[in-house]
C-alpha cells in the first residue's frame, strides 16, 4: 500500500483498490473498498458499487514474510467467501505514482467452481481523516471478540466473531456468525462454516461526530458504533480486554500517532 506523506510516521495503514486484474482479463474496479491494518492485524471491507452489498469482507493478521518484506500473508479469521483455510499471500511493488501493485493467485469467486487464477490489485493509502483526537494525530486499534469455545467431540457450537476497526477518523465493524467442530481425535475446535455477515462503516466529521456510510447484514445495525469504544487505559494495551457494549474485546494492536 503506498506510501503518503500526509500521514505522520506509523504503523497503521488506510488503503483503498483501485483496480483488480484477473489474468489475462484487463483491469477493473467494481467495489468501494478500504482496509485498515494497525501493527499486523487488518479488517478489509468491500462493497459492490452496483448493488451495495458486500462483495467481501475479511478480518485477521498481516504477516511479513522474514526473509522477503514484499510478501505478505493475511489471515482469515473472518471472510464472507468462507475461504478460511485459503492460503492468501501476495507480493508487493512499489509502482512509479506511488501506488502499490499485489500481485499472486487465489480462488475467483464470480466464477463457477472458484478456480484459483493469478491476479494483480493496485492499492492506494489514504490519508488519514481527522477523528475525534483532532487535527494531526489520532488512534488507530483493530479489536477481536472474545469467545470461550467449548466443543466436545462431535458437537457443533455457533459463535458471532466480531472485529473492530479505527483509523483517526475512519471505523470499520464486521462480524460473522461461524459454526465451530471440534474433529475426531483433535482437541482444538476449528470453523466448519461460516453463516452471514454484517458490516458498518462510519466516518467522523467534526460538526457531527461519527455517521454511518455503511450499515449492512441482519445484524449491522446491532454492531458497534465507534462511538462505543471508550479512549480508555484498556485500550492501549495490546493483549488486554475491553468491554464495548457489554461485550468482552481482545485489544490486538493500538497505536497512538
Amino acid at each position: 500500500m503506498a506510501s503518503n506523506t500526509a500521514n505522520p510516521p506509523t504503523e497503521s495503514r488506510l488503503s483503498t483498490r483501485i483496480s483488480i486484474r484477473w489474468l489475462p482479463e484487463p483491469a477493473s474496479e467494481t467495489t468501494d473498498t478500504i482496509v485498515m491494518s494497525v501493527k499486523g492485524w487488518y479488517v478489509d471491507l468491500r462493497i459492490d458499487k452496483k448493488s451495495g452489498d458486500i462483495d467481501w469482507a475479511i478480518a485477521g493478521q498481516r504477516v511479513t514474510d522474514s526473509s522477503d518484506p514484499r510478501r505478505v500473508q493475511f489471515t482469515h479469521e473472518i471472510d464472507s467467501h468462507n475461504s478460511f483455510d485459503d492460503v492468501d499471500c501476495g507480493t508487493f511493488t512499489t509502482l512509479p505514482n506511488g501506488d502499490d501493485l499485489e500481485t499472486g493467485s487465489m480462488a475467483r469467486p464470480d466464477v463457477p467452481g472458484a478456480p484459483v487464477t493469478e491476479y494483480e490489485e493496485v492499492w492506494r493509502e489514504l490519508t488519514f481523516k481527522e477523528g475525534p483526537e483532532g487535527s494531526g494525530q489520532g488512534a488507530s486499534w483493530v479489536l477481536e471478540s472474545k469467545h470461550d469455545i467449548k466443543v466436545g467431540e462431535g458437537e457443533e457450537v455457533e459463535v458471532s466473531r466480531t472485529f473492530l476497526a479505527r483509523i483517526w477518523g475512519s471505523y470499520l465493524a464486521v462480524r460473522q456468525k461461524q459454526v465451530y467442530a471440534r474433529l475426531p481425535g483433535s482437541t482444538d475446535a476449528v470453523v466448519k462454516a461460516g453463516k452471514g455477515v454484517s458490516a458498518r462503516r462510519e466516518e467522523w466529521d467534526a460538526s457531527t461526530g461519527w455517521s454511518a456510510k455503511y450499515v449492512l447484514g441482519l445484524e449491522g445495525d446491532s454492531l458497534p458504533s465507534a462511538k462505543d469504544i471508550e479512549a480508555n487505559e484498556q485500550l492501549r494495551t495490546p493483549g488486554g480486554t475491553i468491554l464495548v457494549n457489554g461485550e468482552p474485546y481482545t485489544v490486538r494492536s493500538y497505536e497512538f500517532a
